[in-house]
C-alpha cells in the first residue's frame, strides 16, 4: 500500500512533489497500489518511485522522469508518457496498451511480459531493454532504438518496425507475422525460430543475422541485404527476394519453394540440400556457390550465373536453364533437365 504522507505530497501538485522530492534524496517514495488515474503528472520527478500495481491509466506523465521506478504490473493504460524518461525501469508485467510513448526513453528498462499492444512508440529509446515476452502485437515502433534489446518470445504480430533500429537484438522465437519491418537495421540480429510470415522486409539490412529455423513464408525480402546471414533450415517458401544480396550467406537445407529470387546475388552463398523448387531465379548471380544435392525442379534459372558454382548431386529435373552459365561449375551426378545424368567437372 502507498505511503500516506508521500500520496498526500503527490496530491498537492508536480512543483510541491519535485521540491520535496529534490530536498529528500535519501528517501525511496512508496506509491505502491495508488490510484492516479486522470493524474496531472507532467514532469513529475518520480525516480526510483515504488509504483507497483499503482493504477496511472489516462494520467498525463508527459516528460515524467521515471527512471528506475518499480512498475511492475502497473496499469499504464492510455498514458501520455510523450518524452519520459524510464531508463532502468521495472515495467514487468506492466499494462500499457494504447499508451502514447513517443520518443520515450526506455534504455536499459525491465518489460518483460508487458502487455503493450497498439501502443504508439515511434523513435522510442530501448537500448538494452529487456522486452521478452512482451505483447507488442500492432503497435508502432517507427524509428525506434532497439539495439541491443531483448524480444525474444514476444508478440509483435502487424507491429511497423520500419526503419527501426533492432542490430545485435535477440528475437528468437518472437512472431512477426505481417509485421512491416521495411528500411530496419536487423544486422547481427538473433532470429532464430522466428515467425515472420508475410513480413515485409524490403530494403531491411539483414547482414551476418542469424535466420536458422525461422519462418519467412510470404515474406517481403526484395532489395534486403543478407550477406553472411544464417538461414539454414529457414522456411522462404513463396518468399520475394528479387534483388536481395545473399552473398556468403548460409541456406543450407533451407525450403525456398517457389521463391521469387531475380537477380539475387548469391555468389559464395551455401545452399546444400536446400530446396529451390519452382524457384524463380532469373538472372540470380550464383557464383562460387555451393548447392550439393540442392533440389532446382522446375526452377527458372534463365540466365542466371551459376560460373564455378558445386552443383554435385544437384537435380536440374524440368528446370529452366536458357543462357545460364555453367562455365567452370562442378556437376558430378547432376540430373540434367531432361533427365540425363552428367558426371563431368
Amino acid at each position: 500500500m502507498a505511503n500516506a504522507e508521500h500520496l498526500a505530497l503527490l496530491k498537492q501538485g508536480v512543483a510541491t512533489w519535485n521540491r520535496w522530492k529534490a530536498t529528500h534524496p535519501e528517501i525511496v517514495p512508496d506509491l505502491s497500489s495508488a490510484n492516479l488515474k486522470l493524474g496531472n503528472l507532467r514532469e513529475a520527478d518520480l525516480r526510483g518511485v515504488n509504483l507497483r500495481w499503482a493504477n496511472l491509466s489516462c494520467a498525463n506523465l508527459l516528460g515524467a522522469n521515471l527512471s528506475n521506478a518499480d512498475l511492475r504490473k502497473a496499469n499504464l493504460r492510455e498514458v501520455d508518457l510523450y518524452r519520459a524518461k524510464l531508463i532502468g525501469a521495472d515495467l514487468s508485467g506492466a499494462y500499457l496498451c494504447h499508451t502514447y510513448l513517443r520518443e520515450a526513453n526506455f534504455n536499459g528498462a525491465i518489460l518483460s511480459s508487458a502487455m503493450m499492444a497498439n501502443a504508439d512508440l515511434t523513435e522510442a529509446l530501448f537500448s538494452n531493454a529487456d522486452l521478452s515476452g512482451a505483447n507488442l502485437n500492432g503497435s508502432d515502433l517507427i524509428g525506434s532504438n532497439l539495439n541491443h534489446a531483448t524480444l525474444s518470445d514476444a508478440d509483435l504480430q502487424t507491429a511497423n518496425l520500419s526503419k527501426a533500429n533492432l542490430s545485435f537484438a535477440n528475437l528468437s522465437g518472437a512472431n512477426l507475422t505481417e509485421a512491416n519491418l521495411s528500411n530496419t537495421n536487423l544486422s547481427n540480429a538473433i532470429l532464430s525460430n522466428t515467425n515472420l510470415t508475410l513480413s515485409i522486409l524490403n530494403d531491411a539490412d539483414l547482414s551476418d543475422t542469424i535466420l536458422n529455423h525461422a519462418v519467412l513464408v510470404g515474406a517481403d525480402l526484395s532489395d534486403a541485404v543478407l550477406s553472411n546471414a544464417n538461414l539454414s533450415h529457414a522456411n522462404l517458401t513463396d518468399a520475394i527476394l528479387n534483388r536481395a544480396t545473399l552473398s556468403n550467406a548460409t541456406l543450407s537445407n533451407a525450403n525456398i519453394t517457389n521463391a521469387q529470387m531475380c537477380d539475387a546475388i548469391l555468389s559464395d552463398a551455401q545452399l546444400d540440400h536446400a530446396n529451390l523448387t519452382g524457384a524463380n531465379l532469373n538472372g540470380a548471380q550464383l557464383i562460387s556457390a555451393r548447392l550439393e544435392a540442392a533440389f532446382l525442379i522446375g526452377t527458372n534459372l534463365i540466365k542466371a550465373n551459376l560460373r564455378l558454382a558445386v552443383l554435385t548431386g544437384v537435380s536440374f529435373r524440368d528446370a529452366n536453364l536458357s543462357g545460364a552459365s555453367l562455365s567452370g561449375a562442378i556437376m558430378r551426378g547432376a540430373v540434367m533437365p531432361d533427365g540425363s545424368v552428367v558426371g563431368y567437372e
